[in-house]
Order: structure tokens, then sequence, then C-alpha cells
């Protein structure tokens, strides 16, 4: 008997010491470096789980030992991320376990999408039906099913979108970037209308969005947006036409080919401002928070009138006289 019990010793500790060797050669293929030489996208397709992303990473060749990773689900199923779909980037020289944590995180993959201040509302869904890896939701809406589905039906959508750099990822939908900078969009004027003088010739918080919105498409010189914003507000209070060539571009519509003509000056579009009382039924583009804070805060002074100079920048003057005295030097000379 003394012989046997040695021998069944010597098995109980071969086999422990074969399991223990065992144990940490899978635990050394877990944390193994995966099989990449270059950085790369993987995508954790929406519904997948666990054991199909892993099969995937094998098939790719990514992971070289799918079965170690198929042993930890049965072993230490609580040690298995939450895998999150979207596309993640995976590096080399990660481990494996690595790998499986990214999956499991809010690390996934973005692009940037910026909409520049004073581009329109249909410029805007031009950018998003183009953007790649944006599911695109709205593609062939009308403007007024895109307001409705962010519940905001029967509003006209031109202005009410904040101009800004947005990131999205893989399924994202066009759909909730309208509805962040639309949001946006309303918290901002909040704060700005809040922050007005007091005695503004414009009675609401959309009346401040369309001046923004003459002011954004007026200049490129963001110095100048504070001056231009006490022109037509010093015009409003006056009883002037604001007489501004971007309205009647606006009105024209797809009709705009590059140049205004005397008759485009003349005719009577809800937006020419050249022929109408005061502003324009909507704003005509989407402003920006520098547009919107001249709006209610415009600068102080006697001018009345500006012309462009050429070079982005305007001449400012007080009288008629010193205007046409100024078109004649920027404009018709040239």
């Amino acid at each position: 008997m003394g012989r046997v019990l040695k021998i069944l010793l010597v098995l109980i500790i071969l086999a422990a010491l074969v399991g223990f060797a065992g144990y940490r050669y899978w635990l050394s293929r877990l944390e193994a470096p995966i099989v990449l030489e270059e950085s790369a996208l993987y995508e954790v397709p929406a519904g997948a789980g666990y054991h199909r992303v892993v099969s995937e990473l094998g098939e790719q060749g990514i992971i070289g030992d799918a079965w170690a990773f198929r042993l930890l689900a049965r072993l230490e199923p609580e040690a298995l991320p939450r895998l999150r779909p979207g596309e993640y980037r995976l590096e080399p020289g990660m481990s494996g376990r690595e790998l499986l944590s990214l999956l499991g995180s809010s690390d996934v993959v973005s692009y940037p999408l910026t909409i520049p201040e004073g581009w329109t509302f249909r410029q805007m869904r031009e950018l998003l039906d183009a953007a790649p890896k944006l599911d695109h939701l709205t593609e062939g809406f009308s403007d007024e099913e895109v307001m409705a589905r962010l519940g905001r039906e029967g509003q006209h959508p031109e202005g009410w979108f904040f101009p800004d750099t947005y990131r999205y990822h893989k399924g994202l939908s066009d759909l909730e970037i309208l509805r962040q900078a639309l949001e946006r969009m309303e918290s901002t004027l909040d704060e700005v209308w809040a922050e007005r003088d007091d005695d503004l010739p414009l009675e609401t918080p959309y009346e401040a969005l369309i001046m923004a919105s003459l002011i954004e498409r007026e200049t490129g010189a963001p110095e100048e947006r504070p001056e231009i914003a006490g022109v037509f507000t010093r015009r409003l209070e006056r009883g002037m036409r604001l007489q501004t060539d971007p309205t009647v571009i606006y009105g024209m519509g797809e009709r705009y080919e590059g140049n205004i003509t005397h008759a485009d000056l003349r005719e009577a579009t809800p937006y020419n401002t050249y022929v109408i009382e005061g502003l324009p039924p909507t704003p005509i583009a989407l402003p920006g928070r520098a547009a919107l804070e001249a709006a209610v805060q415009p600068e102080e002074g006697e001018t009345l009138y500006f012309v462009s100079k050429g070079d982005g920048t305007h001449h400012f003057s007080r009288t008629l006289r010193e205007h046409n005295n100024a078109v004649n030097r920027y404009i018709r000379n040239r």
C-alpha cells in the first residue's frame, strides 16, 4: 500500500504541476500582444455577442489564440467586458486583455464635422448627407419633416442650428447632430438675450437671431461685427431700410449665380431689405456666438452706411454723401 500511495502522490503532484503550467500558459495567451504591425480599425456590430467578436478577431488574425478567450468565458465569465457597438482603433503591442477592455469602453473612433458660421441650413444638410459613416436618417426629408422629427413642427429651420465642430462616431445619426446643434443654439440665444442692451429696437430673441444672421453674412472680419450691428440698429431706430445685399441673395434662392443686378435689388421678395421695412421674416444663415452678441450689444456711434473695400473689410460712413464717395472709391473704380 505504501508504494501505491507514493505513486498516487507523485501522479497528483505531476497533475498539479501540469495544471499550473497549463493555467500559466493560458494566462500568457490572454496577455500576449495582438497580431498587428500597424494600427487598424475594428467595428463591434450592434448586437454582437462576445463569442462572435472573439471568432471574428481570430478569423482576421488579430488574436492568435481564440481558444484562450473562449475558455475565459467559461472560467471567468464575470471578467468579460460588456461589449459596446462602434469602431475602435487597435494598436500594435496591446494585449488581448487590453483589446477586450477597449471593446467594452466608450473610447470609440470619432470623426469631426464642422459647420462654418454663416452657412445656410441647406448647406448644413448637404454636409450631413455627405458625411461618411453617419447614419443618414433625414436623407430625402423636407425641411418641414426634419423640424417635425426634432419636435419643432411648423418652425422655420434657418438660423436655429449652432455652427461649430461636432464629433460623431459610426452609427450616430444626422438627426442627433441636428438635435445637438439646435439645442446648442437655443441655449446660446437664451444666454445672449439675457445680456442684451436695454434700448434695443428688437423685441424678441428671434428678432435677435435674425439680426445676428445679417451681421454674420455681412462681414468676414470678426472685429467689424459690433459696428455693423450698430449700423443696422441705428437704421431700424430711424425707420431706414436695412438695404443689405445678403438678404437679396437669400431671397433669390437657387437663382443666385454670383452677381446681383439692379433688377434684383428692386425685386419684391419677402427677404429683400431694399424693398421691405425692418427685418426679414426669418434668419438668412446660421450665426455664431460673436454675431449673436453683437446683435444684442451693438457698438454705439453715428455711422449709417458701409461698403465693402474688397478685402473682407468695410468702409463705414455717417452720411449718404460720404457713403457715395466710398462707393465710387471702392466699387465703381474697381
